[in-house]
């Protein structure tokens, strides 16, 4: 499988952005280790994973405690062994793909098409103040024709840090 890494830490001077490599890394712990070192006094470090145009995991990390776990597809865990070290002990589930026509979106009137075989895990609501609430980024993930990269250069155009981002994935 291949994969792409992205962490984005926004510290006192605004964001920056590494590239991680997850081969080598053993569990969630080495993970976490690995993007608190982008910036060590980071308030927030978020860890965007692409695997094969198919799968998107994002990591979030506030103030380098208190990780917070999303995955479009479970699926991810059961194939790859780097979606198994970073979804394999996410237990709470994601909204369902179903649950994004029950409304809340907040500024669109016209619902993605979902995936149905899509089963996103974990904690859809976990950029939810940086202003992508879960059904937004449920329908992000859902939307027809959209990538995983497609997916994280919208979330960092909208935070605030796509442009060092896109810089990682051009390199």
């Amino acid at each position: 499988m291949s994969t792409f890494a992205a962490a984005a830490a926004r510290g006192k001077n605004g964001w920056t952005a590494s590239e991680l490599d997850l081969s080598a890394l053993a569990d969630i712990d080495e993970v976490v280790d690995a993007l608190r070192d982008v910036e060590p006094d980071a308030d927030l470090a978020l860890l965007f994973v692409e695997s094969d145009d198919q799968y998107l995991a994002v990591l979030r990390l506030d103030e380098g405690e208190d990780l917070r776990v999303f995955g479009s597809d479970s699926a991810f865990a059961e194939e790859s062994r780097i979606g198994s070290v970073l979804l394999g002990e996410v237990e709470a589930p994601a909204l369902e793909i179903d649950d994004l026509t029950a409304g809340g979106d907040d500024d669109e009137t016209d619902r993605p098409a979902a995936d149905p075989d899509a089963d996103p895990v974990g904690d859809a609501e976990l950029l939810g103040d940086l202003g992508i609430n879960a059904h937004k980024l449920l329908g992000l993930c859902g939307r027809e024709g959209m990538l995983p990269s497609d997916v994280t250069a919208e979330i960092c155009q909208r935070i605030g840090c796509g442009d060092e981002v896109e810089e990682l994935r051009e390199a």
